[in-house]
């Protein structure tokens, strides 16, 4: 941890989201063990990824976006008000544009603008979708540690690291599980899963140096974050969790998720 410290915040921020998207690979990894999923699981995972995903949202972000806001004599609440919803307007204008495909769906569902692009571009896209936001809350979180403002740490962000990096790896098999059973090979499927979460290091760099050059946006700019979680878990993970009879499962994976991430940030942060 010490000699973490005396790292640079936009290189922290690039070594915790190649974490992330490190256990995304090993989610993917999955694939040359398992050719399918059960539903009943796969529902759980969409539900924990959910509860992690809202857990961070307040601890890791949005609370302190508010102390900042104070700390930096805002109104303390415009900036977590501002970002917040400016954040699920980035993630629904993305959501409408990037094409995508979700598992179980028929090609001619695929969302956002209509395109020829193959049917496993698609289903990668799909989480690729969730992992921007992902990466930008970490990135951002190691950003505001570097602020020197004591509502934001650098143990609360390597928690946020670590708990997206275990949701991720649950959304890695997501990808490349699925892919297998479209006809891909193996290794193809697991090349594609653990490709979804690379944009979760570009995310994070940018967001890290945004508020570090941009100080005076670091309240806005965690709750951005927050927002664009909150659109995903509403949006996609949990209508997708609970499409079907298995959906207890996505609500005991939410509450597990909720907890542990709550648990990291708390004893963590």
């Amino acid at each position: 941890m010490e000699w973490f410290k005396g790292v640079d915040p936009v290189i922290q921020a690039l070594l915790g989201t190649c974490f992330t998207w490190g256990l995304t690979a090993l989610g993917a990894a999955m694939v040359f063990f398992f050719t399918t999923i059960k539903k009943e699981l796969f529902n759980g995972m969409l539900g924990f990824a959910s509860g992690v995903m809202i857990a961070a949202s307040f601890w890791s972000l949005l609370a302190p976006s508010i102390d900042m806001a104070e700390q930096m004599d805002m109104v303390r609440w415009i900036p977590p008000l501002i970002g917040f919803l400016s954040g699920g307007l980035f993630l629904w204008g993305v959501d409408k544009t990037l094409p995508h495909l979700h598992p179980g769906m028929k090609t001619s569902d695929a969302e956002g603008l209509k395109t020829g692009w193959q049917r496993s571009i698609l289903l990668v896209l799909a989480i690729t979708l969730h992992n921007i936001p992902e990466g930008l809350a970490v990135g951002v979180a190691f950003g505001a540690a570097g602020s020197d403002l004591p509502s934001a740490s650098l143990a609360g962000a390597i928690a946020l690291a670590v708990g997206i990096g275990i949701q991720n790896m649950p959304e890695g098999a997501a990808v490349s599980v699925p892919l297998r059973r479209e006809g891909l090979s193996k290794a193809k499927a697991f090349w594609y899963g653990q490709m979804s979460g690379v944009v979760e290091p570009i995310a994070g760099v940018i967001g890290a140096y945004a508020v570090i050059a941009m100080r005076p946006i670091l309240p806005y700019a965690l709750a951005f974050a927050a927002g664009a979680m909150i659109y995903v878990v509403v949006e996609e993970l949990i209508p997708e969790g609970k499409s079907d009879k298995h959906s207890d499962a996505a609500t005991v994976g939410a509450m597990l998720g909720f907890a542990i991430m709550m648990t990291l940030d708390v004893a963590l942060g």
